[in-house]
């Protein structure tokens, strides 16, 4: 195996589209909002040459500095050919049905010489960078052979999760009216509701000046849940680096002529995202979030999309008390299934990684993570 820089675009896409296990977190314009916040960043390929030369994962990694420590990070990667995931899969008795899964035992090698490749890759890069560690937030599916190839490469748990390691996904492939008999009975009824009030309105919008109305409902959620925000330049430069391929749009929500709730929704790669969203609390009784998520679900397969990640997920019944609690529990309502990835990773590269450690793990406990 050997890796290169991938600098076409339509190469890197057109990637991504065959593979199965991945998120907007490792597009080609997901690399272009990290450039536009000032971030460096790396597209590798991975090659293969069994007589003829083959693509076989994407990585994209970005050198993230921070006060806690500099390092790389690989967004939910590295993304590979050859998974065994998909959004229709059916289950029975914890078997997939109809699907032709690899052998066991060759899928954890394939991905161990994958993984060991990267890993000589970024090790070099970090020498060149200075970084601290190497950090990873894996896109594989969670599962005793994926975790142990990371840990025969000498990874640990991380303190702290960069991105969702668990997603809450909607296979898109049936009609409106499947979707809406498999929802939960209270979320059709809430849908319904809204749409038959004269006092709802939904709409659409695609205007970076828009930014600064979602914004500003997000603020007043942040003020209520105390939670630390994305900054309006980190919205302004998502939005941005998607735009240009049609990509992204606002959902807004309105109620009595007030703009009351939003949603941020990335449409790439056949997946709607449902990234970013807010709904003033004052106005958490009104089910104006329910009508607007249908509204987006059914722009979504409009786009031709397969599937809905709801994004960000926790079982409600293990961790009640979790922030994620609630908002997962509002998502489950509309059907779909859980998706776990393998937990966070670090490779240490400096005894300053110590510190990062224990100020990250001191950070999630009061966040109550």
């Amino acid at each position: 195996m050997e890796i290169r820089e991938i600098q076409n675009k339509d190469e890197w896409e057109s990637f991504l589209l065959g593979c199965e296990e991945k998120t907007f977190l490792s597009s080609w314009n997901w690399g272009e909002a990290n450039s536009m916040m000032g971030n460096k960043i790396w597209r590798l390929g991975i090659y293969s040459t069994p007589g003829v030369e083959y693509l076989d994962a994407v990585v994209l990694v970005v050198k993230i500095v921070a006060k806690r420590g500099t390092f790389l990070l690989v967004p939910h990667g590295p993304n590979l050919k050859n998974s065994k995931w998909g959004p229709s899969e059916a289950w029975e008795g914890g078997g997939r049905v109809g699907v032709q899964i690899p052998n066991p035992k060759q899928v954890p090698n394939s991905k161990f010489q994958t993984l060991n490749t990267l890993l000589e890759e970024l090790k070099k890069i970090a020498k060149e960078e200075k970084v601290d560690f190497i950090r990873i937030n894996p896109i594989w599916e969670r599962n005793e052979e994926n975790n142990e190839v990371f840990k025969s490469l000498k990874f640990k748990e991380a303190p702290l999760h960069m991105h969702p390691e668990a997603s809450w996904k909607l296979d898109l492939r049936i009609s409106d009216e499947e979707l809406l008999m498999q929802m939960r009975k209270t979320t059709r009824y809430l849908i319904r509701q809204a749409q038959k009030n004269r006092d709802i309105e939904i709409f659409q919008s695609s205007k970076i000046e828009d930014v600064a109305i979602f914004n500003k409902l997000y603020q007043g959620v942040v003020e209520s849940q105390h939670f630390i925000p994305f900054s309006l330049d980190y919205l302004k430069n998502e939005f941005l680096a998607f735009l240009p391929d049609n990509q992204t749009s606002f959902f807004f929500g309105k109620y009595k002529g007030e703009i009351i709730a939003s949603a941020f929704v990335l449409f790439w790669s056949k997946i709607g995202f449902y990234h970013h969203a807010a709904l003033l609390p004052k106005f958490h009784k009104i089910p104006i979030a329910y009508s607007l998520l249908w509204e987006a679900i059914k722009e979504a397969k409009k786009r031709g999309c397969t599937l809905y990640d709801f994004w960000g997920y926790v079982n409600p019944k293990e961790d009640p008390r979790h922030p994620w609690a609630g908002p997962t529990l509002f998502k489950m309502g509309f059907g779909g299934r859980p998706y776990e990835y393998v937990k966070t990773q670090d490779f240490p590269l400096s005894k300053k990684y110590c510190l990062t450690y224990l100020f990250e793990k001191i950070r999630k406990t009061k966040r109550g993570l």
